[in-house]
């Protein structure tokens, strides 16, 4: 497809509040939320206002005072894991606002500057935790370690690529499929390490840390659905990408995000982290993936998993309203995590 999408307008004087399309469409770029096209947007602003924090709220000391007390695989796996997001949630805050000029609707492009501005807390949330439990020179090696970890670069340059070819090419097909990736990201790739500091917190370890990696989860799951609503409507608005071809991408890309997230799980926590078993870990990763792709409204590539086979990771039930009944409080204490007692299912 030789279309190219075209900027947003800073103004347009001919044109109604509401937006005609997501991409290339009309707006005035004015944004009043009584008056938007997507009954969804709202909500989805409010929820995102609601879930503000920041990392300040979190007091690390007990977290300081465990450290020292992780096995030396423990603390190995805690680095390369913040290693991680910090690149992926550094990659994220840019591509959002790159993606934000392109929306022509002025409340999704709202919604886009609000999540670039939660990425940048996430990104500071990892410097707030390492530079509480190690020194100045290891946080600034843990900041260079997507540089030199081959597994790591593996999985970032294909999530980097998907997205250099919207920022390169500008097309409707690029920009579908960057969204793909972006779920992927954000839905998928953050899920191994998320599940290992969920596992030290079960284990009444590094609490502090796993509220915060909970908030950024909680955000994360926000701006999976907000990437959901924008694949599926502007393929109903471009019924030329509404093709086999676009729902076998999404599968395939899916699967082979699969496979460098199991690799990654195995790099990062193998047989090494005491209470996680990589064949389970393996199954919730393609449960997961299952669950991204339902979302984008293509069937789930592995119809063979229908549970999430680590009951004990459950944190949220209602994304859409950003609801929680683990994590109400800003401060609290983990008792023992068990299947029917702790967070609610992913």
């Amino acid at each position: 497809m030789s279309q190219i999408i075209k900027e947003r307008k800073l103004y347009d004087i001919n044109a109604p509040n509401a937006s005609t399309g997501i991409i290339n469409g009309e707006s005035s770029n004015v944004l009043n939320w009584d008056d938007v096209r997507f009954n969804w947007a709202y909500p989805m602003y409010k929820n995102m206002l609601a879930n503000f924090w920041t990392p300040f709220e979190i007091n690390m000391s007990n977290d300081r005072k465990q450290w020292p007390e992780l096995t030396d695989a423990e603390q190995e796996t805690f680095k390369k894991v913040i290693g991680l997001l910090a690149f992926l949630d550094s990659v994220q805050t840019d591509y959002s606002a790159k993606v934000s000029d392109y929306l022509t609707d002025s409340s999704l492009a709202a919604l886009m500057q609000v999540l670039s501005f939660q990425e940048v807390v996430h990104n500071q949330s990892y410097s707030y935790v390492l530079s509480s439990l190690v020194d100045k020179q290891e946080q600034d090696q843990i900041f260079e370690y997507w540089k030199h970890d081959e597994v790591l670069l593996e999985r970032n340059q294909f999530i980097a690529e998907g997205y250099e070819r919207f920022v390169d090419e500008k097309t409707p097909q690029a920009f579908i499929e960057s969204v793909v990736y972006d779920v992927v990201l954000e839905g998928l790739f953050f899920y191994a390490g998320f599940a290992f500091f969920y596992n030290l917190a079960r284990n009444q370890k590094m609490v502090s840390t796993s509220t915060m990696i909970n908030y950024i989860n909680r955000d994360e799951l926000i701006h999976v659905n907000l990437f959901a609503h924008i694949f599926k409507e502007t393929i109903n608005e471009n019924p030329e990408l509404n093709t086999d071809d676009n729902r076998q991408f999404v599968t395939d890309t899916f699967k082979k995000a699969v496979d460098l997230e199991v690799k990654w799980g195995e790099h990062i926590i193998g047989n090494k982290i005491d209470g996680i078993n990589m064949n389970e870990l393996e199954a919730y990763i393609k449960y997961t993936a299952n669950k991204r792709c339902k979302l984008l409204g293509v069937e789930a590539p592995y119809p063979e998993i229908t549970e999430n086979p680590m009951k004990w990771i459950r944190a949220y039930k209602d994304v859409d309203e950003g609801k929680s009944d683990f994590f109400e409080q800003k401060s609290r204490q983990y008792t023992k995590v068990s299947d029917t007692n702790g967070f609610d299912e992913l």
